[in-house]
């Protein structure tokens, strides 16, 4: 069992930037960030192996957001950048699988909230 704890959601101005981050409490293989907005259905945003040598991300952040991971640390980030409020949602970490959607992994955080607004 890994259990995640993610950080680093707030409120920001539509452009600005935001970096979420990730703790595992063990090795990971891929870990990934999904999220999911008031009234949709959770959408997977991004992955990334061990290695970082691929990745994944949805179309809808492609170019502004950016996954990476210390696994020193065993945490993963996501840099966002170019904020849109159409991103607000609450942001949850992934681990335990490998894939670009959620069925995919089976271990997730608690979620931390990204609110962009004016």
């Amino acid at each position: 069992q890994v259990q995640l704890v993610e950080s680093g959601g707030g409120l920001v101005q539509p452009g600005g930037s935001l970096r979420l981050s990730c703790a595992a409490s063990g090795r990971t293989y891929a870990m990934g960030w999904s999220r999911q907005a008031p009234g949709k259905e959770r959408e997977f945003v991004a992955s990334i192996t061990w290695t970082g040598d691929m990745t994944y991300y949805a179309d809808s952040v492609k170019g502004r957001f950016t996954i990476s991971r210390d696994n020193a640390q065993n945490t993963v980030y996501l840099q966002m950048n170019s904020l849109k409020p159409e991103d607000t949602a609450v942001y949850y970490c992934a681990a335990g699988g490998w894939g670009t959607t959620n069925d995919d992994y089976n271990y997730w955080g608690q979620g931390t909230q990204v609110t962009v607004s004016s």
